[in-house]
């Protein structure tokens, strides 16, 4: 069976530009492994020495889908015996991510052009390199409710996660889509290989998810990227959530159904698994959404006037 990407590979043409800086700096801040059998993906023998890529022996933190790798050199700058790792499907992506690293002259963070989904489990196989931290900041919402078996944090995900991470290692995600914070929530609420320390936490009157709160206060680390700023001028609202690795063992239990589907199935509604109306992706779309409520509560203003 073919599998089900959590990204889209349209667009991957570098420009001049970025084609001549990743040719004279790739070659140091890239990590090319052999490829596996689809694009952006990795051989299942590959295994790397995170000791002989950095020179050094030294916490390992991961982003999986970095962007421009705002927040990961931001974080390397202020953390410089830290060794961090992105992940980026995206081929001009990895490039931003390279040029932004070139730019602040730090030395400590390496990027891979994977998908995050195939790769993982192969380059942090049981018995091998471990990461101190994982982060996966604003992954794709897949909006529509026939697109969100696309979402890449699922119950499959977070048992690579576990896989990945030491004991104690903490796995932080935000995104600022309802729907899917209350599917990471409700995915993370039973993964049994991970705590949530902030469960019942900062719960949200809109959440029609499975369970309530579980989100925990801003990772203050987390810088404001481009992309959430568009998100906060389009009336979004950002959910962080951070989970600790526990001691359960991998094998100790099976990967946990889709959570909404198996409450479905034991008859319990939920109602976030409905679909219906989308949150505007856009200023525009929420300035427009705004215009539309008002107008709606001046007509009602004037039906109950009529009435009265």
């Amino acid at each position: 069976m073919r599998p089900i990407r959590s990204f889209s590979l349209r667009g991957q043409r570098l420009s001049e530009s970025a084609s001549r800086m990743m040719a004279r700096y790739g070659h140091h801040y890239v990590i090319d492994v052999p490829q596996g059998e689809g694009v952006v993906t990795a051989a299942s023998n590959v295994t790397l020495d995170f000791d002989a890529i950095y020179g050094r022996n030294a916490p390992l933190v991961v982003e999986v889908g970095p962007g421009s790798g705002e927040q990961i050199v931001a974080s390397a700058e202020r953390h410089p015996d830290v060794n961090y790792l992105a992940l980026e499907a995206w081929e001009p992506g990895v490039a931003k991510c390279v040029s932004n690293i070139v730019r602040s002259g730090v030395g400590n963070v390496r990027v891979m052009n994977l998908d995050a989904q195939q790769a993982l489990p192969i380059l942090f196989r049981p018995g091998g390199a471990r990461a101190t931290e994982v982060w996966t900041f604003f992954p794709d919402p897949w909006r529509k409710k026939k697109h969100r078996k696309r979402r890449l944090v699922n119950p499959s995900f977070a048992r690579t996660m576990a896989q990945m991470l030491d004991k104690g290692g903490m796995w932080r995600l935000a995104t600022d889509w309802d729907n899917y914070a209350w599917q990471m929530r409700d995915v993370l609420e039973e993964s049994p290989w991970f705590d949530n320390p902030h469960r019942g936490e900062r719960s949200d009157d809109a959440d029609t998810g499975l369970y309530q709160g579980g989100f925990a206060p801003r990772f203050a680390e987390r810088v404001v990227t481009r992309f959430e700023e568009r998100g906060i001028e389009a009336g979004r609202v950002t959910h962080d959530l951070c989970v600790v690795r526990n001691d359960v063992a991998l094998d100790a239990y099976d990967v946990p159904a889709d959570p909404w589907i198996a409450a479905e199935q034991r008859g319990i509604h939920v109602v976030a698994d409905e679909g219906g109306e989308r949150a505007p992706s856009s200023r525009r779309g929420w300035l427009q959404l705004q215009e539309a409520g008002s107008a709606s509560s001046d007509n009602t203003a004037h039906s109950t006037g009529a009435d009265l």
